[in-house]
């Protein structure tokens, strides 16, 4: 049994802006993830299904190990076609936004987005989401929004309608952003809906070798080199830190999605609940954290580095050089243990 934690006005909001809408626009978060992106071509599918006029939207590349996924190739890239991307979400009727609560969370696209004249639905699973939709649909407590899209699509009284492909794309989703069902993913419902996603034709093994057996070379070297190099362990607060500069991205020929779990690695150290992955990106320093237990990785995230998300794995990011971040790091890190 799936509970209904979806409010039903809001589900027939949505589902009557998407019988009326012929063209529609799917857009996510920058730098966009397994849960970005399979949820957005999860619910691509299905609209396709619907004999939508269905465009997805990035604001930038998506990782590389991700390219198998049916339909990716159909996804537009902001940075890559910016005029294009505009004149879609100009004439879109409805436009969903999934996995992001804020239109800074689009980067460069949020004009665009917020002067668009057509219906808004947000379908998302962070805290905090900011009022400029028509329809929010955000709970923190679900794993992933790939989650979301398999109970908004349920709810609609749609489920016939999810083909493998879909199926296929909300299962990525909801892999990826529980780092293959180690955190946030001890809700019984979530195995019940894995259960239907198999019956839809899907193979679980098949889809974790693609996107956990698929790096390259130089994500290995640079793991190597991270582990031995740059991980710092405070034993005393149970945490460990790996950080990683601009210079040494180069150096290693990183692409995107090289990076892609770094932040696990140390919980499976003896004693270590929480550790923090920083590393130097355009103009700003992007942070991961995981932790174990009761530790509120969240919370930390919140009150120091701009940031938030779940319990056990959220993200963040400091205006500055990475000394500086690590430097911050270090000395808040004593309050939380105390």
């Amino acid at each position: 049994m799936i509970t209904k934690i979806i409010t039903e006005e809001h589900i027939q909001k949505a589902k009557k802006y998407v019988g009326y809408a012929d063209k529609i626009v799917i857009i996510t978060h920058l730098s966009p993830d397994g849960d970005a992106i399979g949820s957005s071509l999860a619910l691509y599918h299905f609209l396709q299904e619907l004999d939508k006029q269905v465009n997805v939207i990035i604001p930038n590349a998506f990782p590389d190990f991700l390219k198998w996924m049916k339909g990716i190739n159909d996804i537009l890239v902001y940075e890559d076609f910016p005029d294009i991307a505009v004149e879609l979400l100009a004439a879109a009727e409805l436009i969903f936004c999934l996995d992001f609560n804020e239109p800074k969370r689009v980067g460069d696209l949020a004009p665009a987005l917020l002067d668009a004249p057509g219906k808004k639905v947000m379908i998302d699973h962070h805290l905090n989401p900011g009022k400029f939709c028509n329809v929010t649909m955000s709970y923190p407590e679900i794993s992933s929004t790939g989650e979301m899209i398999f109970r908004f699509i349920c709810r609609m009284g749609y489920f016939e309608l999810i083909n493998k492909y879909c199926a296929e794309s909300i299962y990525t989703a909801m892999m990826t952003d529980t780092g293959a069902f180690t955190y946030n993913s001890n809700s019984p419902e979530i195995y019940s809906i894995i259960k239907e996603l198999l019956g839809k034709g899907i193979n679980k093994d098949e889809i974790y070798a693609k996107v956990y057996n698929n790096y390259s070379p130089e994500r290995f070297r640079l793991m190597g080199y991270l582990l031995y190099e740059k991980m710092k362990i405070y034993p005393e607060y149970k945490t460990a830190l790996i950080t990683l500069s601009g210079e040494e991205i180069k150096r290693f020929n990183c692409k995107k999605g090289d990076t892609e779990g770094f932040v696990n690695i140390p919980l499976s150290i003896k004693d270590i609940m929480f550790s923090v992955f920083m590393r130097e990106d355009e103009n700003l320093i992007k942070l991961s954290f995981r932790s174990v237990g009761d530790f509120a990785s969240n919370i930390f995230a919140s009150d120091n580095f701009n940031g938030g998300g779940h319990l056990n794995a959220s993200g963040g990011e400091f205006q500055g050089k990475i000394e500086e971040a690590v430097s911050l790091f270090e000395k808040v890190l004593p309050n939380y243990f105390q």
